[in-house]
């Protein structure tokens, strides 16, 4: 495991199940959120998916299970890649208690055991702003790339590149010129929610945050077919964009 991944590491185990807990409620709690409404749990991302039932799906970052629990109650076999042992437990407990079954690796994505995995899934699929933690996005596209099945899908959603250059989505993250290919270290996601004693004694993560060309041209140069190439509004202002949708097929 890299310096930059041990790092964001051990600031994804820094309270993060107290964090789950208090911001989405106990696993039992979330678990009936989840078998409530599955697909309103999926939100905007339930429009990519082709079907759910026996697909298997690699979540990539897939951190608490907030979207792997719901595809599961779909009928989906589900994989989550995550660096975090907080994540894990958290998952696994809601989907124990959501009565699903999923498998979680807790591991360097850049480091999955392509062997084990490789070209084993039929969608790969990310949300939630992901591609910034790694500084070569292409060794990032090639590995997504390795785990899909040929005719497999990718869907990487993500913030929109636009939020490099303001802090559209009030993340309060240093901003910086659009084309900067500067490492910058920043709070991790949820360290604002802390009180500021805490949040001063939480670990860093280190950022490389991509152009929008970057982006498509490192999906392209993997050996994807891109087919689709979305733009969402920020949920702080719906005039300003916010997100992005990918989608790819291997």
């Amino acid at each position: 495991m890299n310096d930059y991944s041990m790092q964001h590491k051990k600031a994804w185990e820094y309270n993060a199940y107290e964090f789950w807990v208090k911001t989405t409620g106990t696993p039992s709690e979330r678990a009936k959120q989840d078998i409530d409404n599955p697909i309103g749990m999926l939100k905007k991302y339930s429009a990519y998916f082709d079907t759910y039932n026996g697909i298997k799906v690699a979540n990539i970052c897939g951190s608490c299970g907030k979207k792997a629990i719901p595809l599961a109650l779909l009928g989906a076999q589900v994989t989550v890649f995550d660096i975090s042992e907080d994540n894990k437990r958290y998952a696994l407990e809601t989907a124990e208690a959501a009565n699903v079954d999923i498998d979680f690796e807790v591991c360097d994505i850049l480091e999955i055991d392509t062997e084990k995995y490789g070209g084993c899934f039929d969608v790969v699929f990310m949300e939630g702003g992901i591609l910034h933690y790694f500084h070569n996005i292409d060794e990032f596209m090639r590995i997504m790339f390795a785990l899909l099945k040929k005719g497999g899908k990718l869907i990487c959603s993500d913030f929109h590149p636009f939020t490099k250059t303001a802090d559209i989505l009030n993340f309060e993250q240093p901003v910086m010129d659009y084309f900067s290919t500067d490492i910058i270290e920043g709070e991790m996601a949820h360290a604002r929610f802390f009180p500021e004693d805490i949040r001063q004694k939480m670990p860093k993560c280190s950022y490389r945050k991509y152009t929008v060309s970057e982006i498509i041209n490192s999906i392209l140069n993997s050996g994807f077919h891109l087919t689709k190439f979305d733009e969402h509004p920020a949920w702080t202002n719906h005039k300003l964009p916010g997100e992005f949708t990918a989608t790819a097929i291997k």
